[in-house]
């Protein structure tokens, strides 16, 4: 019956708090969606990660849709909105890394730099063992360990889902906390 309605109907229904609608809209979109997001990303993981961002807020913010709002519309706007800022994030990233680089090209003392390197990498280290268990299981096998969402789904046996709700929660924390940290250390060097 579900697959015979509009978006519009759906919209409807979902607004109503109707999950069988969202799991229509869900099954209708996943695809196309999926499809679109990789060919701008590249990283089946990252792409999990937004669709997975994308239909939860849809869910979260049912209330707040217009009934006339163009579904497809909508998330291929909020798709390119993402992308842009998994761009963003990673072109400070870059900048980050390119200004530590030239903070070592410029030859300052390398005994100095090594114990700033523990320093920092026990800091960090403290921070991910603050993490909840779980969490940090998930989050050192992923950067640690090198394993995929899949292969840690696998040998935790969790959903994929999970894991990557798992990480990015841990990242969210680690930004925060190491965030403050880094700001600090940066004062200290000057």
């Amino acid at each position: 019956m579900y697959q015979n309605l509009n978006d519009q109907e759906l919209i409807s229904l979902l607004k109503e708090g109707d999950e069988i609608a969202y799991t229509e809209i869900y099954n209708r979109y996943k695809n196309l969606l999926q499809n679109h997001a990789y060919k701008k990303l590249g990283d089946f993981d990252e792409v999990k990660d937004v669709l997975q961002e994308l239909f939860v807020n849809l869910w979260i913010k049912r209330a707040e849709l217009p009934t006339t709002t163009n579904l497809s519309g909508y998330f291929y706007t909020a798709i390119r909105n993402r992308v842009f800022n998994i761009y963003a994030h990673k072109e400070v990233v870059s900048k980050h890394v390119q200004s530590l680089q030239t903070f070592i090209d410029e030859g300052h003392d390398c005994t100095d730099h090594q114990v700033r390197e523990k320093e920092l990498t026990l800091l960090i280290q403290t921070e991910i063992d603050a993490l909840p268990v779980k969490m940090r299981e998930v989050f050192e096998l992923s950067r640690k360990s090198g394993f995929s969402h899949k292969e840690i789904a696998n040998q935790l046996n969790i959903s994929d889902q999970t894991v990557s709700k798992q990480i990015t929660n841990a990242l969210k924390i680690l930004k925060v906390k190491l965030g403050i940290l880094s700001m600090l250390i940066c004062l200290l060097m000057k």
